[in-house]
């Protein structure tokens, strides 16, 4: 199976990513005759969510490193997707952003010849995350690469916002777009053996993000979580109700939080009691616990702001299924020819939007898409989803 079989409907993306493969192996081949311009040394891909930034990323990592050109069956192609190949390293933000001194230290690390593999590949998910000082290392690295280091950028859009402007046009750009709603149900029924109603169902609650498909097809708790979040519109009765109705989508979004990164959280702990020697008794274990101290509070640092990076994700992931309620509401009103959204919620949709008209429903989707973008830019996650609760309920 090849490594681009992961990517759902991005038909367009694959050929570009084949086409540089290719070309990249002409130039490991060094076949001069053959035309190597597909392939250059830094690439951004974006899209929205669920569209397989990352995935698309690793695929072409995992091609460029393969002999075969992404067979998805040999060694180079099984450790470089599973974040074991020597030659590949990833850049995975737990926080809420990426650090200079981790970029200058992947980067010099980047610069040297593959010791293992065909490439040195350097891939940055959520670059957007990148501190202003931390995208000044990687665009340094990028404007003088060495002639084996690929560079892999994740990024949700080409907006400066994201990413900046000096940095996007040094790359080339592979954009992915949201999988229909069908292409992410047959994934969900060939690869995970799930019913094709329930499949089609998951994969339009999701608005095409596979793996939120895959989650609310298989697990309780999940779709419970959705059903309390499309319940909100209705618990909006006054004042009170929209203050107790923010206490609780935030309450919701740190337990979620908290059972994402608990297991992780321990056994990190664990290992690093190990390590620090914990139960020894030689000579030299007091110091040995006094020089731990600095050990552990930089654990707690990155966990603390691990936990606050799933919390917020959490958050997000609520406010898109609220939006998606609203852009249901939106469509009756306006009497669209559009397929909804949320599927099983069309009957409350159809009794809000005969009672609101299509500018207040308007205006309560701007409201929830405000309130994103607010938490994006570190406004207190509370007090930007109270202001929008208050928002929803006046209409």
């Amino acid at each position: 199976m090849s490594v681009f079989a992961n990517l759902v409907g991005q038909d367009e993306a694959v050929a570009t990513l084949r086409a540089a493969v290719d070309a990249a192996a002409a130039i490991v081949a060094r076949q001069r005759d053959v035309a190597t311009g597909a392939m250059t040394h830094a690439w951004l891909f974006t899209g929205p969510p669920g569209s397989g930034r990352s995935i698309a990323a690793r695929a072409f990592a995992a091609a460029l490193q393969c002999p075969d050109r992404g067979c998805g069956t040999c060694p180079a192609c099984h450790t470089t997707l599973g974040g074991t190949h020597a030659d590949v390293r990833f850049v995975v933000p737990e926080g809420l952003t990426v650090g200079v001194n981790e970029m200058r230290a992947l980067v010099l690390r980047a610069q040297g010849a593959p010791t293992q593999g065909r490439w040195q590949v350097l891939l940055v998910e959520d670059a957007d995350r990148l501190t202003e000082a931390a995208g000044n290392a990687l665009l340094k690295a990028i404007e003088e690469p060495p002639p084996r280091t690929v560079f892999l950028l994740c990024t949700p859009s080409t907006h400066p916002d994201d990413i900046s402007v000096t940095i996007r046009s040094r790359c080339r750009v592979v954009t992915l777009r949201q999988p229909s709603a069908e292409a992410v149900a047959s994934v969900l029924v060939e690869r995970d053996g799930i019913d094709h109603a329930d499949a089609l169902w998951a994969a339009a609650a999701a608005q095409g993000h596979v793996g939120r498909a895959r989650r609310l097809a298989r697990d309780p708790q999940a779709r419970a979580r959705r059903e309390a979040v499309l319940a909100v519109p209705r618990r909006l009765t006054g004042v009170g109700a929209c203050f107790e109705a923010a206490s609780a989508l935030i309450e919701a979004a740190e337990a979620e939080a908290v059972a994402a990164v608990v297991e992780l959280d321990g056994r990190e702990r664990t290992d690093l009691a190990t390590a620090l020697g914990a139960g020894g008794t030689g000579k030299g274990t007091a110091g040995a616990s006094r020089g731990a101290t600095a050990a552990l509070k930089d654990l707690e640092r990155r966990q603390k702001s691990r936990a606050t990076r799933a919390q917020r994700d959490a958050l997000d992931r609520a406010l898109v299924d609220l939006a998606g309620f609203y852009r249901d509401v939106l469509v009756r009103t306006l009497q669209a020819p559009v397929p909804p959204v949320h599927v099983d919620a069309v009957e409350v949709a159809g009794q809000a939007a005969q009672r609101w008209t299509p500018e207040s429903a308007l205006r309560r989707l701007s409201a929830v898409l405000a309130c994103r973008d607010a938490i994006e830019l570190n406004v207190k996650p509370r007090i930007a989803v109270e202001a929008m609760m208050l928002e929803l309920w006046q209409g």
